[in-house]
């Protein structure tokens, strides 16, 4: 049985969600972002209770298709782009990567995901790029540079452009700044 779960954002989230799982005696095939498999079906009874269970870990079990669908494709852009997974190939671009992913057209991948959400699948991109950025910049590890080349930027002027358009500074004026106000995935793009 396939489970679709909301908000599973990191590998912490994953320990989780196996761990939660593993205590109500739910035997797993595995656990990824977003999704679980496990060796046999769940009764409705003992899945109302992973509900309930789930819910107070902060996630969320997905019951309709379009939902999943919708968290499928926040999961591939969040490994990407957060994660550095490196699934997907530099030349390729996301809506080819997120139609050969999950098997749909892009078109109706972006639709359903505009409908679902009231943003784009490029404003949710961009939304967890500039995120990422804040986090390299508060860590001062990387230049700007690197981090364009890393998140797949044309160029540093590109890059700064739209960090400026989402977060209304530069991000030279965001490092400086004290503050670092920074969003946790799942509230990315909301």
């Amino acid at each position: 049985m396939i489970l679709r779960i909301k908000n599973m954002v990191c590998d912490r989230c994953k320990r989780v969600v196996r761990e939660e799982l593993e205590k109500l005696g739910v035997d797993l095939k595995f656990v990824e972002l977003g999704e679980v498999e496990t060796l046999a079906e769940i009764d409705p009874e003992k899945l109302k209770t992973v509900k309930d269970v789930l819910e107070s870990s902060g996630f969320e079990l997905l019951d309709d298709k379009r939902s999943a669908l919708v968290e499928h494709i926040k999961t591939l852009i969040i490994e990407e782009v957060q994660l550095f997974k490196g699934h997907k190939p530099v030349q390729m671009n996301f809506s080819d990567y997120l139609s050969e992913k999950i098997g749909y057209e892009y078109s109706y991948l972006s639709n359903l995901f505009s409908s679902e959400t009231g943003h784009t699948i490029e404003q949710y991109i961009i939304a967890q790029k500039v995120e990422k950025v804040k986090e390299l910049l508060s860590y001062n590890e990387l230049t700007l540079s690197e981090m364009a080349w890393r998140l797949s930027y044309s160029s540093t002027a590109h890059l700064s452009n739209q960090f400026k358009k989402v977060t209304g500074m530069t991000p030279g004026e965001f490092k400086k700044s004290t503050a670092h106000p920074r969003k946790a995935l799942d509230q990315v793009g909301n």
